[in-house]
């Protein structure tokens, strides 16, 4: 089994304190900041942008982790990569060119995932693997934070993680929403090598200890 990888969801953060939101970040042993980016269209919630996305950057050495819920994402890599970006992971659901678009990504140095939603079956992903750098699979519909995890999450990984084995590349899978320590072990049984925290995550006194839970020590 891989490293498992720990990335706190920026949009559980307390943004009035923001800067000790990181020291917290910056001191734990997450590797990654998962940034949701939402225009109201895609997901119906609106989310950060470029702004934060700088000044994200600037305070923390951390793998920034993007996950685009934006109509035609294509148009705005460029400042993605710009701004601090390391990764942009796309929706399956309501994009067209997603093999042009996930090799756009990459030739502009970034890794290139892709989303599914809980209700999208798993073998749609079969046909992108050659590009993916990564797979995020949604255990809860995106848009908002807080949602309650939904059981048949661990089923999809490991057919997801099937999937990967098959196609003999080397290929993050990851997982986002309602992640928590009531789940995060049996997920990495079944074969997810990132898990993004939120609410579990940020409402802990003990953020450090948490994430260190979280990893299964």
């Amino acid at each position: 089994m891989n490293k498992v990888i720990i990335a706190p969801s920026l949009l559980a953060a307390d943004f009035r304190n923001l800067e000790r939101e990181f020291e917290k970040i910056n001191s734990s042993e997450a590797e990654w900041i998962h940034f949701d980016v939402m225009d109201g269209l895609n997901v119906p919630n609106i989310s950060f942008g470029f702004p934060l996305l700088e000044a994200t950057r600037k305070l923390t050495d951390k793998y920034i982790d993007v996950h685009l819920m934006i109509e035609n994402p294509s148009k705005y890599f460029e400042e993605f990569k710009k701004y601090g970006a390391d990764s942009l992971t796309i929706h399956y659901e309501n994009q067209t060119n997603i093999k042009e678009q996930l090799q756009a990504i990459k030739a502009l140095g970034m890794k290139a995932g892709l989303v599914i939603n809980p209700n999208t079956d798993v073998s749609v992903l079969e046909p992108y693997l050659s590009e993916l750098d990564l797979i995020l699979i949604m255990s809860v519909f995106p848009g908002f934070g807080g949602q309650k995890f939904i059981d048949a999450t661990y089923d999809r990984v490991k057919q997801s993680r099937r999937l990967i084995e098959d196609s003999g590349r080397y290929i993050i899978l990851q997982v986002d929403g309602g992640v928590s320590l009531d789940n995060s072990q049996e997920l990495i049984g079944a074969g997810a090598d990132a898990l993004v925290c939120g609410s579990a995550l940020f409402k802990e006194n003990d953020f450090k200890g948490y994430v260190v839970k979280l990893l299964g020590k």
